[in-house]
């Protein structure tokens, strides 16, 4: 998407557009939306990334309790927005068998009880058994240090949003 058509935007459009690079958070780009003008879409993922950064914990918390659970009741029932229906299926959270199924909610469950908030890893940068390793294994962090590694995982999400909001408005001009 051209810089310049981003500037223009209105709030609603931009909001509307850019919305969903975070989890069920268009407050965050609707925030970001008074930085324009953008110099490109390296320096909107910039605000957006500050903005994250300079919440308190529990506004952290509050962006990682909006992301479903991996693999959980939301993929099965098929009420995860679109960009997380995406990325779980590529991952290959679609195709657990009954007992990864069953071994998943384990462990989203035990995760959930130790930290008050849904694992969050970068599904499109993952594959199930990678996914399944790193919860057992980030379950051994305190709190802190997983509020902050959920939190990267979340920029990395929303990096991978934003490029497919451009790729997807150049796929269209062509």
């Amino acid at each position: 998407m051209d810089i310049n058509v981003v500037n223009s935007l209105t709030y609603e459009d931009f909001v509307q557009i850019f919305g969903s690079v975070v989890e069920k958070c268009p407050l965050i780009s609707a925030a970001v939306w008074s930085r324009r003008p953008f110099r490109d879409l390296a320096d909107i993922e910039t605000h957006i990334t500050e903005f994250i950064h300079n919440l308190p914990d529990s506004g952290k918390e509050g962006i990682l309790r909006c992301h479903p659970d991996l693999a959980g009741r939301d993929l099965q029932s098929g009420t995860l927005t679109r960009e997380s229906q995406e990325e779980q299926s590529q991952a290959g959270m679609d195709t657990l068998d009954s007992t990864e199924i069953l071994h998943m909610y384990r462990l989203n469950a035990q995760y959930k009880e130790r930290f008050g908030f849904p694992f969050v890893i970068c599904a499109r940068l993952n594959k199930k058994a990678e996914i399944l390793h790193q919860l057992s294994e980030r379950l051994t962090n305190d709190r802190a240090a997983e509020r902050e590694r959920a939190i990267e995982e979340v920029k990395k999400i929303c990096s991978l949003r934003l490029r497919n909001i451009v790729r997807c408005d150049i796929q269209t001009k062509l």
